[in-house]
């Protein structure tokens, strides 16, 4: 699939469309059982051109279960999830992240994630550019230097009365699809800009952040784009500061 978005943009890489399905693609990548991966060096693969997948037993970790919709895995956490996100549980478990103060607050905010448990055995990553005439992603991620973002933010708000995106708290692999997927069963979706997750920035390029929508907002972003401030002289003196890509 062709994107005026991405090649206006000139985004350094290709834009991710996340596909829920049971059939597994044909030589893709995929973290081996119970190894620890994360999901975020795979949607970085699938960005740079290679198609990734995983399934409830090859997610990379407890986390990326839940990120990818998996279902609930954090009640098997060893000493508690709540624990490992704050302050720790002592000896024999875990160094505590320190993400938030106590494990009271981080049980709180596990108990507000939107876990679902999808119907489906895999979920895909596939260069938007590659996606079949058949195929119909959930979300599509892009990674936005700060230029970039600043233009889908417009973008996403160009067709909505209200603020259409957010920037939730959670781990990068949540923010990429956990979040946006519960976006999607909304009327009007937001956008959800991720990848703020420290554990996970080490698998993204330092000048980029994610920008995850469903895909009928896509669509919409899409169409909307060619008629809209990119072609005014505001967008021309900042995409001429941009780098040119094999992607532009």
């Amino acid at each position: 699939m062709d994107s005026y978005i991405a090649r206006e943009l000139k985004l350094r890489y290709n834009p991710v469309a996340v596909i829920f399905t049971d059939e597994k693609p044909d030589g893709a990548l995929q973290f081996e059982a119970g190894r620890w991966g994360c999901v975020i060096a795979m949607l970085t693969a699938a960005a740079k051109g290679r198609t990734a997948c995983f399934d409830r037993q090859t997610c990379g970790c407890t986390g990326g279960r839940v990120g990818l919709g998996f279902g609930e895995a954090y009640s098997e956490f060893p000493g508690g999830i709540e624990f490992f996100l704050s302050t720790g549980r002592g000896e024999g478990y875990r160094e505590g992240e320190a993400y938030k103060k106590t494990p009271e607050l981080a049980r709180a905010f596990i108990d507000q994630l939107p876990i679902t448990d999808i119907p489906y055995t895999y979920v895909v990553f596939k260069p938007l550019k590659e996606l079949a005439d058949t195929e119909k992603p959930e979300l599509v991620v892009f990674y936005a230097t700060p230029d970039q973002l600043s233009a889908l933010v417009v973008l996403a708000n160009y067709g909505r009365a209200g603020s259409s995106v957010i920037i939730p708290f959670g781990a990068a692999c949540q923010t990429v699809c956990l979040y946006p997927y519960d976006q999607s069963k909304e009327e009007m979706p937001k956008a959800v800009v991720g990848a703020t997750d420290i554990s996970a920035r080490p698998y993204v390029d330092p000048d980029t952040l994610t920008f995850t929508v469903p895909f009928g907002m896509f669509l919409e972003m899409e169409q909307n784009a060619p008629e809209s401030f990119l072609t005014k002289e505001a967008w021309r003196k900042v995409k001429e500061r941009i780098p040119n890509s094999e992607n532009a």
